[in-house]
């Protein structure tokens, strides 16, 4: 397979993948001092694939397009006849310059490691530098707008470097984000001119540089003074720590300095809720029944029964010098208000100041030996750590005890009611189903007038007196309605005879009309 790798820039047009440059280790743009590659690179898992800007001497990735959305090995980069560079995975678009039709006419990667985009007047259209990833390159402007964010560490926690309010912050990835460290606050900087707020900030050789909007030097972080003429990067870890480093031959050398300075103040110096003493020694306090809780009290479980537990004296955390407090009260207003709030995980409560700082959720607490420190209150369900999730269980599980008690109630009735039916259908008399049956037969008859009731025909014939004839089934008795028609009424005198001719006699009679022929009516009996 044909090894292609090109110097200085591309044009567009331009279509690779993984397999079309294997022999270059899948990089196929390097600078012209070819310190820096522009290409692909395998992650942990070899069959997945990053867009990276790598720096060849260390292997150090300096920039990455798709950090969060690997690619695989059949999917593409295209540098298209817009002026469009972007990654397609399945035919779907996960990384863009979205430069297309802003005329953009090569791709260039600079010795700085700055991969960008021309135009035909050779004025940047787009350009790495201004969309980081974990890495500050030297030389390369860190702005408002702009932020740094960290791989997610082993708690699937991520950190944020980022200027705001004048200030270049450290944030944990909590929601809402937490603060733990500013460079404003930092003992280690230089101050070259004080008063005005943070613009800007570029390393530049063994010191990272900050300026205001109009590039005025204030501030300088010195992180090495025996090696200025190295080539120094900024890396934002994991860990939740700033590291220099020194990319240079084959191998990349660490300053001593971090920011921040005591790693006690990291929200995962130690796992969350535990206490971080100095020397980096991280216990559980004795008061609170386990630092391995399983479900924390939330919204979700507003209904269970919740009470704040002090971790113990001289205890503090790393946010609380960075963010606004709750309320000012007092120890008690501040332990309502984190019990009236559902979302309260922990509380914080300064005595001198007043100062009510409430958080949903929080990682390690810092520890000081000496006793100093905040009024502190973690709170956790009331009959301790896991063994709230029964209690809240057994909650739950009492309503759904009636709803099944109620079911069976229900079957049992429509199981009674059934039962019940059947018994007293058994117990209906002969007389009553026949009779039902020849109601049924009457009713099917066509033409059939007005039904009389027994009592009615009693009454017509005066009791059955006049007595016209007599059949094989039957008496015919003469009558008379209240309206003064005439009727013959046919008594039917042995009930278990003559049924099948009865009803041949009686459907052959209803269907006729005819001068001479009586018209038949109906009647019960």
């Amino acid at each position: 397979m044909a090894s292609i790798q090109n110097k200085g820039n591309l044009k567009p047009g331009f279509q690779g993948s993984q397999m079309f440059w294997i022999d270059n280790d899948g990089l196929f743009l390097v600078s012209n001092n070819s310190h820096f590659a522009f290409g692909f690179t395998t992650t942990q898992d070899v069959t997945l694939f990053l867009l990276v800007v790598i720096h060849k001497d260390s292997s150090s990735i300096v920039w990455s397009a798709n950090r969060g959305s690997p690619i695989q090995n059949s999917d593409s980069f295209v540098f298209d006849d817009n002026g469009d560079a972007y990654l397609q995975r399945g035919g779907t678009t996960i990384w863009s310059t979205g430069t297309s039709k802003k005329g953009v006419s090569a791709m260039e990667l600079l010795d700085s490691g700055n991969l960008v985009l021309r135009g035909n007047d050779e004025s940047v259209v787009w350009q790495s530098f201004s969309h980081p990833t974990d890495t500050l390159l030297p030389n390369q402007e860190f702005g408002e707008g702009m932020k740094l964010v960290s791989d997610p560490g082993s708690n699937n926690l991520s950190y944020s470097l980022e200027i705001k309010s004048g200030e270049m912050i450290l944030s944990a990835g909590f929601q809402p984000p937490q603060p733990y460290w500013a460079m404003g606050s930092d003992t280690r900087r230089t101050i070259n001119k004080d008063g005005n707020n943070v613009s800007s900030a570029t390393l530049n050789a063994n010191s990272w540089r900050f300026y205001d909007g109009k590039k005025v030097l204030l501030w300088q972080f010195i992180f090495d003074d025996s090696n200025a003429n190295a080539t120094w990067v900024a890396v934002l870890g994991a860990d939740g720590f700033i590291t220099f480093v020194v990319i240079q031959g084959g191998s990349t050398n660490p300053s001593s300095l971090r920011i921040p300075e005591d790693q006690c103040s990291r929200p995962a110096a130690c796992d969350p809720y535990y206490v971080c003493y100095t020397g980096n020694k991280c216990q559980c306090p004795a008061a609170l029944p386990s630092c391995k809780f399983g479900a924390r009290p939330s919204c979700h479980n507003s209904k269970d029964s919740v009470e704040l537990v002090s971790p113990g004296d001289g205890i503090s955390y790393f946010a609380l010098g960075f963010v606004q407090p709750f309320s000012k009260t007092d120890l008690n207003g501040c332990k309502d208000s984190c019990l009236r709030n559902c979302s309260c995980g922990a509380m914080f409560f300064d005595s001198d100041s007043g100062n009510c700082f409430l958080f949903d959720q929080i990682g390690s607490m810092q520890g000081s030996l000496n006793g100093a420190g905040y009024d502190s209150y973690i709170k956790i369900f009331s009959n301790g750590g896991n063994g709230g999730n029964s209690g809240g269980n057994d909650k739950k599980r009492f309503p759904i005890v009636i709803i099944v008690l109620i079911l069976i109630f229900v079957m049992l009735s429509l199981l009674f009611a059934g039962f019940y039916y059947r018994k007293k259908k058994r117990k209906v008399p002969d007389f009553q189903k026949e009779s039902s049956e020849e109601d049924n037969f009457l009713e099917g008859l066509s033409g059939m007038p007005v039904r009389f009731s027994y009592n009615d025909l009693e009454t017509a014939t005066s009791n059955f007196v006049v007595k016209l004839g007599q059949g094989g089934f039957g008496s015919v008795y003469q009558g008379t309605l209240s309206d003064g028609t005439r009727v013959a009424v046919k008594k039917l005198e042995a009930i278990g005879q003559g049924k099948k001719e009865f009803r041949a006699e009686v459907s052959i009679i209803g269907s006729i009309h005819h001068l001479h022929l009586v018209r038949l009516k109906r009647l019960l009996c």
